[in-house]
């Protein structure tokens, strides 16, 4: 999405989920910034993503959880159909 991603990722218990998020994001960002920012070193005090983030666990839901992730532009832009600006 153009602004937002949605991600279902499994982490064992051994890790904590801001430490995952982190090294995510941290990692992500460095590879973009190369990838597309024709930049060849790491970026000290610059930001790509957001300060936050949104976690919920997923139990009974997982299937309906991945069909959202997998048609989300086509959810998005249903609610933005409905919700004009």
């Amino acid at each position: 999405m153009p602004d937002h991603v949605h991600m279902m990722i499994s982490i064992p218990p051994k890790y904590a989920v801001a430490q995952v998020i982190g090294y995510i994001k941290g990692k992500s960002a460095i590879h973009i910034a190369r990838t597309y920012g024709e930049r060849k070193r790491n970026f000290v005090g610059q930001h790509f993503w957001a300060r936050g983030y949104f976690v919920s666990t997923v139990g009974r839901d997982e299937e309906v959880i991945r069909d959202y992730i997998r048609h989300q532009e086509e959810v998005d832009r249903k609610i933005d159909q409905l919700n004009p600006v």
